[in-house]
């Protein structure tokens, strides 16, 4: 069979997974009204699963179609690092040491600013921690993000518009607050290289851009959140974020900076993680339970976005390739919703004799945009699976998230566009 034909299956079966991802609040509904098959309609609600289990379809499809072995070869020819890469730093990232040093950081501050301590926390949750991810990379931020703001925001006391508005916000920070560097946003590694840009050219076309709209889009949330913060702030409390030995903190500090360094390493700082793991056992009355579940459904829904997504360059590359820069733009914002922002800008990188305008709107496009639905940037998936239990039914809406981002991605192209 030709290839055209797996290539248009592998694209009808993406836009089923599409459909399926706006359609994971209505099983979780569906697993409530028919108790006797919960258990299916729960698993199809997870928006992680839902990838992974429709990459596996293209791959069972491929096999039938043409030939297992043929299957078994485009499967193994995709590269995983980032689903792998994103498993091991949000497990390492959202680890008591690690965390603690970043609360304690946090109450520090909200100490010394002279403002309700809840609304300073949130704010740097919202605006501070995004930022950080050009250091520590966007999985790590949004990981120590989402533990951050979890007991504060997204409670069932808080409405739901409200929550889908701080999702919203955090989402785009955290896409575009990874801009500072050439390393830690994954639409940004895809082409740095091929492109010669490095932390240096980045912070001075893209970062202090982002970091506008960062604060800006934080700032608003903060004042429509004023209302239903607690009190007090709920994430730097509490005897068990205590009695941590330095030295340990340290030793998992450098754990995650190693991991960071070799993230293009998977065998690397898979080794890391092993050794990472063992210092875990070691240590473990200093540990909380690590977030192994969490983590394992972020990475398969990744990997099964780079199986689903390495089909799709026949349609994306020359409809990327035919638009002038300002549409380019704007279409990449588009088109990140329905597609990885990592995997567009790959594309792009691909078309010979870019122009440097053209670049620059499509990776600023691609991060404007990768807020608006869970697939958009590979961190979403991490904070949906931490964040989705404050939420009714324990899952996120893709309708929702897409309202809930709309006013911040707005500020983020205002920003990428006209500064």
């Amino acid at each position: 069979m030709p290839t055209i034909s797996i290539e248009l299956i592998a694209a009808i079966l993406f836009a089923v997974a599409l459909i399926h991802t706006f359609a994971a609040k209505q099983f979780e509904r569906l697993s409530h009204r028919y108790p006797r098959h919960a258990g299916l309609f729960h698993l199809l609600g997870e928006v992680e699963i839902v990838f992974g289990f429709w990459a596996i379809i293209l791959i069972f499809t491929m096999a039938f179609v043409s030939g297992g072995d043929q299957a078994l070869a485009y499967a193994e020819s995709r590269q995983y690092t980032e689903p792998l890469f994103v498993f091991v730093v949000m497990v390492v990232a959202a680890s008591r040491p690690i965390l603690q040093l970043v609360l304690a950081s946090v109450n520090l501050m909200t100490k010394v600013i002279p403002i309700r301590q809840p609304l300073v926390s949130a704010w740097l949750g919202l605006a501070a921690v995004p930022l950080l991810g050009s250091a520590i990379t966007e999985p790590a931020a949004m990981t120590i993000a989402a533990l951050m703001l979890a007991p504060q925001i997204f409670r069932a006391e808080v409405p739901e518009r409200v929550k889908y508005f701080a999702l919203g916000v955090l989402f785009v920070n955290i896409s575009i607050g990874g801009t500072l560097t050439s390393f830690a946003a994954p639409p940004v590694l895809m082409v740095a290289a091929t492109w010669n840009w490095d932390s240096a050219f980045m912070f001075a076309t893209f970062g202090w851009k982002a970091a506008i709209a960062v604060l800006i889009n934080a700032s608003i949330a903060v004042f429509v959140l004023r209302r239903h913060l607690p009190h007090q702030s709920a994430t730097v409390s509490g005897p068990a974020l205590a009695g941590i030995p330095i030295s340990l903190t340290i030793v998992h500090l450098l754990f995650l900076a190693g991991v960071v360094i070799l993230a293009h390493h998977p065998v690397a700082f898979l080794g890391l993680f092993l050794m990472f793991l063992g210092i875990t056992q070691a240590y473990e009355r200093h540990q909380n339970p690590l977030i192994i579940k969490e983590a394992l459904l972020v990475a398969f829904f990744l990997a099964g976005l780079v199986v689903l997504g390495g089909l799709q360059q026949w349609w994306l590359q020359p409809l990327v390739s035919t638009m002038s820069p300002k549409v380019l733009f704007f279409g990449a914002t588009a088109l990140t919703a329905i597609t990885d922002n990592a995997a567009l800008t790959y594309l792009g990188s691909l078309i010979v004799g870019i122009s440097e305008e053209a670049k620059y709107s499509l990776v600023a496009g691609a991060v404007a945009g990768g807020g608006l639905t869970v697939i958009a940037n590979a961190p979403n998936p991490a904070g949906v699976a931490l964040l989705k239990r404050g939420f009714a039914d324990e899952s996120i809406g893709a309708g929702g998230l897409l309202l809930g981002a709309l006013l911040p991605t707005l500020v983020a192209i205002l920003a990428l566009m006209y500064l």
